[in-house]
């Protein structure tokens, strides 16, 4: 089964990718960037903008939507950040070094970014539940701003190491 974990953590990542995008397609319709525009609101104001366009939407509860998006994001940061541990880590163990030592730490930045995308859940929920506040803003905005630089800091490494050991499969 320790053979299989990875893949099925990045399994579970995809199918919650599909998920939240037909979960989050309605608030895509109604402002550029769907979810992510309440994850990058840095202010109230801006937050407060997200969410009444999405309220003055129409007859589709793009509140509850956003919700209920924000609700699987828990489920699918759960899957992302253990893959990325994961993937890092085995990457990691396979190239020595410098770049070896890089990928200790950066599969600690996977972790660090599922936890700061419970944060950023956390204030999202609170901001789409009417309870909003500059400082709910900028935390949500701070926490989600970090999570994608170590998620995209991850991915990254683990298609340049991906990349580095198939070349040195086919030379060998």
């Amino acid at each position: 089964m320790k053979k299989y974990t990875m893949w099925l953590f990045l399994i579970g990542s995809l199918a919650m990718m599909v998920i939240m995008s037909k979960s989050g397609g309605v608030l895509s319709k109604v402002t550029r960037w769907g979810i992510l525009d309440l994850e990058f609101a840095y202010s109230k104001a801006k937050a407060d903008a997200v969410l009444n366009a999405w309220t003055a939407a129409g007859p589709d509860d793009t509140i509850a939507a956003a919700k209920l998006n924000t609700g699987l994001d828990f489920i699918f940061l759960f899957c992302y950040s253990i893959f990325l541990f994961l993937a890092a880590s085995r990457i990691s163990r396979i190239f020595g070094g410098g770049f070896g030592k890089a990928g200790k730490f950066i599969a600690r930045g996977a972790l660090a970014a599922g936890v700061l995308d419970v944060l950023e859940n956390g204030g999202m929920l609170l901001s789409l539940s009417g309870h909003g506040s500059n400082i709910i803003a900028f935390c949500t905005s701070f926490c989600s701003v970090i999570k994608w630089a170590l998620a995209l800091l991850a991915v990254l490494y683990i298609l340049t190491g991906a990349v580095g050991w198939l070349r040195s499969r086919l030379l060998k």
